[in-house]
């Protein structure tokens, strides 16, 4: 199964949660391609099967930059994903109160709109609890994995 990895992070630490996430399902049998900088065009080259995307959160709950013209030129463009499996893993902070994880909403708004099922309730990884959020994500990416090879 093909599943393409989009990220947006402003710090790198959402980039770096995908890294992780990308060897884990490649070491699973899964073909997982991640392109921090992807363009719509890379993405529907690729053809996925499923998504994951990694987001943080800026902002009042916003989208981090390097996502946003992703976000956008599939929100305009609407490509036929319907059906397909997604997950979101949003990392936050808390203390943000109401825009925790806003970025990983953002995106699950979107899967709704294109018809993309989401396979596992949202991931939120909270900064003001953990150290390691790759070691953090790891039960919810085996489950994930399962989830794409049921």
């Amino acid at each position: 199964m093909k599943v393409a990895i989009l990220s947006g992070s402003v710090y790198g630490t959402a980039e770096e949660v995908a890294r992780h996430a990308q060897q884990l399902l490649v070491a699973a049998g899964l073909e997982a391609w991640h392109q921090p900088r992807a363009q719509l065009a890379d993405v529907q080259a690729f053809a996925p099967e499923a998504f994951l995307v990694v987001t943080s959160t800026t902002g009042m709950g916003e989208l981090p930059d390097n996502l946003q013209p992703l976000y956008y030129a599939i929100r305009d463009h609407l490509p036929a994903w319907h059906g397909l499996p997604g997950a979101v893993l949003a990392l936050g902070d808390s203390s943000y109160g109401d825009t925790f994880c806003g970025g990983g909403e953002m995106v699950r708004e979107l899967y709704a709109e294109l018809g993309i099922r989401e396979v596992l309730p949202m991931l939120r990884l909270d900064a003001s609890e953990t150290a390691s959020p790759e070691a953090d994500a790891e039960p919810w990416l085996a489950e994930l994995i399962q989830a794409l090879q049921g």
